[in-house]
């Protein structure tokens, strides 16, 4: 629906032919990045990355919730931050079902986990999530001193998100889970795949490619790039995929959803969207403005989705400072766990839980949300500002 719209507002003069190109030219490196992360995302999974990640929840875990719980966060914050927050919903959201359904758990709140963690834990890094990608073009800050800013909120989000989640499934957590684990003799019967250490290797090699490239003012999107290619020239050559596997990898429909996404939303702001939001967003980046912001951001992604929020947003804010921007991103991401239509990832999220036959009700997901986002949007926020304060910005 999104390109034929894009065509509509520039056919009927919403938005000039030529405001449109210079939109899809400034998100052109943007989906660029988000293309190369997906590939390297999706050959990890190729690696049998969240096959290894799944066994070792299990060992770890031993049919213990809480243990499972703790696991699932530890992992879904990783791979978030690191694979983005697609690779947390489309890979490792099957992963936690198989693992619950092999000890025993009730699954509900460590899928839960990982739909919430797909948004909260994708504050680290640029790569982290889309809203990232272009948070970061528009901040003007490098790849380190993105994340040197958002290590604190992050840790601060994703505590606050485990003890809402320890409180709100206490019941599940209690619940007992058949005691099916074999005894821990120095060795397990359960077949455990290897560890892939050349997905590993090069996911490290990756993000070292995006600190050195921001270092020497090159588009670390080259560093995704070069990490996309190894892993897909190696599943290429072993015949694991075809250069038509490749390039459905980088869900090329997804990227035209974003430019044409791009378009309405621009001929949307140049019509009088800026003027209005203009005149209720704070000034300024003291404690009160970021609150003011990272709120009225949440608002947003939950009323039109998080990714129009976003486009919305951003150029409203980059004039005051990369605070602002960053503030912008805690509400995008954290906002849309409270609904959802906050973010197109919760809308995956449910239909992968449907097709493992469970039911998510809208009432429990929105009463989880009216807890979890305050609770982690508010100190998140505050811890933003200490980062600021610390570090300037």
């Amino acid at each position: 629906m999104a390109v034929p719209a894009a065509g509509l507002v520039v056919v009927t003069g919403a938005i000039s032919p030529a405001h449109a190109w210079e939109e899809a030219e400034r998100l052109g490196p943007v989906v660029g990045f988000l293309a190369a992360v997906l590939v390297l995302a999706h050959f990890c999974d190729v690696e049998g990355l969240f096959r290894a990640c799944g066994a070792w929840m299990a060992r770890w875990a031993r049919n213990r919730p809480k243990r499972l719980l703790t696991s699932v966060f530890v992992l879904a914050s990783a791979i978030t931050a690191v694979l983005s927050l697609d690779a947390t919903i489309v890979l490792l959201t099957p992963v936690v079902f198989a693992t619950a359904a092999r000890t025993g758990v009730r699954p509900k709140p460590h899928s839960y986990a990982c739909a919430h963690l797909s948004n909260t834990a994708s504050l680290l890094l640029p790569v982290s999530n889309l809203t990232n990608l272009l948070a970061f073009s528009a901040s003007g800050l490098s790849f380190t001193r993105f994340a040197a800013l958002m290590t604190l909120p992050w840790l601060v989000a994703i505590g606050a998100e485990y003890l809402v989640f320890r409180r709100f499934f206490a019941a599940d957590l209690a619940a007992p889970a058949p005691d099916t684990w074999p005894a821990d003799t120095g060795t397990d019967t359960a077949d455990v795949p290897p560890l892939p250490l050349f997905a590993l290797v090069t996911v490290a090699c990756t993000l070292a490619g995006f600190v050195v490239a921001s270092a020497l003012g090159v588009d670390p999107a080259w560093a995704a790039l070069a990490g996309a290619l190894v892993l897909a020239g190696r599943a290429l050559l072993r015949r694991q995929a075809t250069p038509l596997t490749v390039l459905r990898a980088t869900a090329p429909g997804f990227l035209a959803f974003v430019l044409a996404l791009g378009v309405v939303v621009r001929a949307v702001v140049d019509n009088g969207l800026a003027d209005a939001l203009g005149r209720v967003l704070p000034d300024g980046t003291g404690l009160a403005a970021l609150l003011g912001i990272a709120v009225l951001a949440a608002v947003l992604a939950n009323l039109i989705n998080n990714l129009p929020a976003v486009l919305v947003l951003l150029p409203l804010t980059a004039t005051a400072g990369p605070g602002a921007v960053l503030a912008v991103l805690l509400g995008v991401n954290i906002g849309p766990n409270l609904t959802y239509a906050g973010s197109l990832a919760t809308l995956l999220w449910r239909r992968i839980v449907h097709q493992h036959e469970h039911d998510v009700g809208i009432g429990e997901f929105t009463r989880l949300g009216l807890i979890s986002v305050p609770a982690t949007l508010i100190p998140a926020t505050v811890a933003l500002w200490g980062s600021l304060m610390v570090l300037g910005g």
